[in-house]
């Protein structure tokens, strides 16, 4: 089913462009928040009123994105976590971990930003992306130290 996007959804695309999801996607959620329309010909004619619109929000949103990006850019933060003789931790550090500890530095950020392909497992420094924005990537250090 093909839709117009009314708002940036970071799995699909940003504001304004046309994409195809799936039926029961459309149907149960994008179009009864009114995050999307269908992509009918009415419904492309506004979209090309809008336009430009929709172009100030897209660079309103890369500005702040850009500016947060900024801020997270070179921030550190340390977690202590019980070690094993090796160095190996006992568990692991995970996107949660790194969320409470970057809270505990004043930065806040949610948990779909962290990208974190797989739990920390040894001590020593990490540096771990954060996704502000599509294509806004800053990274953060993180150390992880014996308790």
């Amino acid at each position: 089913m093909k839709v117009i996007l009314k708002e940036t959804i970071d799995s699909l695309g940003i504001i304004g462009s046309e994409v195809s999801v799936a039926k029961g996607y459309a149907r149960n959620y994008l179009l009864p928040q009114e995050k999307a329309v269908l992509a009918t010909p009415q419904n492309r004619r506004m979209l090309e009123q809008e336009k430009a619109k929709f172009d100030l929000q897209i660079a309103k949103e890369k500005k702040i994105a850009e500016e947060m990006a900024a801020s997270l850019e070179g921030v550190s933060c340390k977690i202590a976590a019980k070690v094993s003789e090796e160095d190996r931790l006992y568990g692991s550090i995970g996107v949660r971990d790194i969320i409470k500890a970057l809270a505990a530095e004043g930065v806040k950020v949610e948990k779909r930003m962290v990208l974190l392909s797989e739990p920390i497992k040894t001590t020593g420094i990490h540096k771990i992306p954060i996704r502000v924005y599509k294509e806004v990537e800053p990274e953060i250090t993180l150390e992880v130290v014996p308790e």
